[in-house]
């Protein structure tokens, strides 16, 4: 059994030690401002960043941060899957699909216009969310300031 609940000041640690792991998992480190700068922002109600955990009889064992934010193609909010993990010891048992749908749900409810993410075309979580989404004919630039 997978619950999906909105993060709190309670769940630094156990967050944090996942967020290692993602990071991790995509080879990067970050400056730990920059991680305690995210964890606030996911905590405070005027940003535009959310934290959702999934929990298991082992803990908390995934987490989904969002974006949302205003388009100018829809008149509704908009919601940027930014950043999901599963701990390794979890994945395969529906903790992701989980997180998402919980995403998925919430925007439903919340009448929002849209939910969508971006991956590397080699992850392999890329099973589950060609279950769950559409893949589209887009390709990202960046420009790193």
């Amino acid at each position: 059994m997978v619950k999906i609940r909105e993060a709190n000041a309670d769940d630094f640690d156990a967050w944090l030690k996942l967020w290692k792991g993602y990071l991790g998992f995509y080879g990067t480190e970050l400056d730990e401002a920059v991680t305690l700068t995210t964890w606030r922002r996911v905590l405070s109600p005027e940003s535009g960043l959310f934290c959702r955990l999934a929990e298991t009889e082992q803990g908390v064992v995934g987490f989904a941060i969002c974006v949302l934010h205003e388009g100018t193609w829809v008149t509704r909010p908009l919601c940027y899957l930014e950043d999901l993990f599963v701990d390794d010891a979890a994945r395969g048992k529906g903790v992701g699909r989980a997180l998402i749908e919980a995403i998925i749900d919430e925007a439903r409810q919340k009448a929002w216009s849209k939910v969508y993410w971006v991956t590397r075309t080699g992850n392999p979580a890329r099973a589950l969310y060609d279950q769950l989404a559409a893949v589209d004919d887009y390709v990202r630039y960046r420009i790193t300031i």
